[in-house]
């Protein structure tokens, strides 16, 4: 598991840069939920734990690097060759890269894999633990109102709950789903 060691030192690294206009928090907030779900996930399932571990980590990479458009074709690029740069095998290279380009709900690719299904979960499942991040990204950085903030994260945990992959996703999820729902009603 060295190069999940790595891998998580890399992108705490980039976290801390003055770039990542997420902040640093980013990392303690998002990335690392997203890995104890996706390992929760993996164990419960069945999957490949190392490609869930790394693709958990860096499925925002491309966010934190270069900004939110387009994060998953940028973090896919940045995460091959990283993992090149470390003589990862090319076969879970491509695997990790069609985990970070089809986490993003919003972007309607559909994930073919296990892993990638758990990635998906995993970063709507962050949400629900950290409710402030997506309030934080619909007031500072696309710059909505209060009310227009609260109707549009009362939308995306909806939708996060409707494009959960697993059941076992819900079942870890649903109180602070319908106490999210009840708040934002």
């Amino acid at each position: 598991m060295k190069i999940v060691e790595e891998i998580k030192k890399f992108v705490e690294e980039e976290s801390k840069k003055p770039e990542n206009w997420w902040g640093e928090e980013f990392y303690t907030w998002h990335i690392t939920s997203v890995y104890d779900y996706a390992k929760e996930l993996a164990e419960k399932v069945g999957a490949d734990l190392e490609i869930v571990e790394l693709a958990a980590l860096l499925h925002d990479i491309g966010s934190i690097i270069h900004g939110r458009k387009d994060h998953h074709i940028t973090g896919a690029k940045i995460a091959e060759e990283k993992l090149n740069e470390l003589n990862y095998p090319k076969d879970k290279i491509e695997e990790i890269k069609k985990c970070i380009l089809t986490h993003r709900g919003s972007e309607r690719i559909e994930p073919e894999t296990i892993e990638a299904r758990i990635i998906r979960d995993a970063d709507s499942l962050s949400n629900f633990k950290h409710i402030t991040g997506p309030f934080m990204a619909a007031m500072v950085y696309e710059k909505k109102n209060q009310a227009e903030s609260k109707e549009s994260v009362r939308r995306k945990f909806e939708n996060s709950w409707d494009k959960l992959c697993f059941q076992e996703s819900k079942e870890i999820i649903k109180p602070r789903y319908e106490a999210i729902m009840l708040l934002l009603k």
